[in-house]
């Protein structure tokens, strides 16, 4: 009997053994490129068939004289913010102390500075053309090449921005990227748009417009541009773009590099959770602090995830509240300048702001949204990512070919090991972790991130 039971015992782990296998097998399989209609119209509703208008122009971003005066006397109402509770930082969100110094710099110092701020966000090329059906703003920013300089190579390179920056998070960037340096034989030619929906590009007036379908206006904007090949660089949503870029369109992208590499598979998706329970498994403990499991990173979803689940479900009734409403904007977005640069922060009264920004820098990147009205068109692309027919394009388990740099700064709010990814980026040729640094690396510490991403050109030798 006992042969018998032993004999049913080995059969039955045989075939356990067996579905496992297959079910892993099935896990790995890489993910096929659905069909996306790569000239979409996105644009509101016509009378007449649509013809493109294929025109680079150049781009003002001037303000109305009249927009600033009525913002100063929006500001200049009296704020009736509620007290914070007692020995309280931004544990709740915004503390209303902190809120009000920034609104009295805002009104009496930063606007009164107003011509000085524009002029500086003057200072690269602007650019607008039209991508199926949606006006497309982006800022385009040749190398500076000297005749009696040592000869550079020059790669052409998309930089996306995420939610809630803009293309101000490269300012101090950009011209690390463009000015030759003894450290790199590279040099790069820049080109930075505004997401659509985002500052000066256009939003999209049909639903379906997620990650995807963003990628391909950010091809075809690129293609447009005359570049056949190039890099992607970016953080945040500017990541998840750029990385459905690469897996859908492997014969554009030369390589990736971002500060916030994912792999949201279901292969990826069970391994990130493994990796909680058994790190040895999966984390160089060199770098285990890095990674602080499972139970962190749900305790980061509760306290500080709400916002993506408003925006995801409900943007526009967000959106609303803050339409017209610049104080109420200024503590929705710079909020996130404090817990996401480093989560310690909330612990102070004042929120870090300043650790590692100035408030010209914050309000720079406030007065984008306010004053192109954006703030709404940006939330939904958390609407348009979290449908059923986003996840069932599946774009996630199509693996990345391109050469691919990930790095991690340390006060991220979540972070993936190379394990993980593993199943996404197959030719993953450069993974580094930095000590300083968070969520908006090129706008904290853009020094790091360009060494760190001329390292990666250099290790993957295009």
């Amino acid at each position: 009997m006992a042969k018998i039971f032993m004999g049913l015992l080995v059969i039955g782990l045989a075939l356990l053994a067996a579905i496992v296998s297959k079910k892993y097998q099935d896990l790995q399989a890489p993910g096929e490129r659905p069909e996306l209609d790569i000239t979409a119209y996105w644009g509101p509703k016509l009378k007449e068939p649509y013809r493109e208008n294929q025109a680079i122009l150049p781009f003002d971003i001037s303000v109305k004289p009249e927009v600033i005066a009525d913002l100063k006397v929006q500001l200049s109402r009296p704020l009736k913010a509620q007290e914070p509770l007692e020995g309280v930082g931004f544990q709740y969100g915004f503390n209303a102390k902190e809120l009000g110094k920034m609104v009295k710099y805002w009104r009496d110092i930063y606007l009164n500075k107003w011509s000085k701020r524009e002029e500086y966000l003057k200072k690269f090329d602007h650019f607008q053309t039209e991508i199926q059906g949606l006006k497309i703003h982006f800022i385009h920013v040749k190398p500076n090449l000297e005749k009696n300089q040592k000869p550079k190579k020059v790669l052409p390179l998309l930089l996306m921005h995420g939610w809630p920056g803009t293309v101000r998070k490269f300012y101090d960037f950009i011209p690390l990227l463009t000015t030759p340096s003894d450290k790199s034989e590279y040099v790069f030619e820049v080109i930075a748009p505004s997401l659509p929906g985002y500052g000066w590009s256009q939003g999209s007036s049909k639903t379906g417009f997620g990650v995807a379908q963003m990628a391909v206006v950010m091809r075809n904007l690129m293609l447009r541009l005359g570049f056949e090949k190039f890099l992607i660089q970016g953080g945040d949503a500017g990541s998840a773009i750029g990385s459905n870029l690469a897996a859908l369109f492997p014969e554009n992208v030369l390589g990736y590099h971002s500060n916030m590499c994912m792999n949201s598979s279901p292969l990826g998706s069970i391994k990130l959770v493994l990796s909680s329970f058994f790190p040895s498994w999966f984390v160089d403990t060199e770098y285990a602090d890095f990674y602080k499991g499972l139970g962190h990173f749900l305790g980061v979803v509760l306290e500080e995830m709400g916002y993506f689940h408003i925006q995801a479900s409900k943007p526009d009734t967000i959106g609303n509240a803050l339409i017209d409403n610049p104080v109420g904007l200024a503590s929705y977005i710079l909020e996130k300048f404090s817990t996401w640069t480093n989560t310690e922060y909330k612990g102070r009264s004042d929120g870090g702001l300043t650790q590692r920004f100035t408030y010209d820098q914050l309000l720079d990147n406030v007065m984008i949204y306010y004053v192109t009205n954006s703030i709404t068109t940006s939330m939904r692309l958390y609407a348009e990512y979290a449908t059923e027919d986003q996840f069932s394009s599946k774009v996630d388990s199509i693996p990345i070919l391109a050469k691919a740099g990930c790095t991690r700064f340390r006060h991220e709010i979540n972070h993936f090991p190379d394990s993980v990814l593993a199943n996404k980026f197959l030719n993953l040729v450069h993974s580094t972790h930095h000590a300083e640094g968070g969520h908006f690396p090129a706008f904290e510490v853009p020094q790091q991130l360009y060494d760190d991403f001329i390292n990666y050109v250099k290790k993957a030798n295009f």
